[in-house]
């Protein structure tokens, strides 16, 4: 599976942006997708998981309440509506592709497939 993430870019504290995450090759509803990000100086965190079906999503505290993760599978793609957003959510924000057992959801190393990553930046 090859992973296309974009839609990031430049928004002040309280602003929205959409991210966007395309698949191509193999079948994408085989697939989990989830979002992690990086933050300069810190390590890759979980922020979002769905599942194949798009029945069950998964928001790590810091964002639960502002993100919505959603997909569709007709057009393999996930996306990340990110609402309220702060100035500590400025990262490269990357797509992922996998299976994971629901303890292991928030785990990178759970993932298969990554996308190239985009950059959001929140000011302040």
């Amino acid at each position: 599976v090859q992973l296309q993430a974009c839609g990031g870019g430049l928004v002040q504290d309280g602003g929205s942006l959409r991210l966007s995450c395309a698949a191509s090759g193999r079948a994408f509803n085989n697939y989990g997708m989830a979002w992690f990000r990086q933050a300069p100086g810190n390590e890759r965190e979980f922020v979002v998981g769905i599942r194949k079906s798009g029945g069950r999503t998964y928001y790590s505290d810091s964002v639960k309440g502002r993100f919505t993760i959603s997909r569709d599978n007709d057009k393999s793609t996930v996306y990340l509506q990110m609402n309220s957003l702060k100035p500590e959510d400025t990262a490269v924000y990357y797509c992922a592709a996998g299976n994971p057992i629901l303890s292991s959801i928030s785990s990178a190393d759970a993932y298969y497939y990554w996308g190239q990553g985009t950059l959001v930046t929140v000011s302040s």
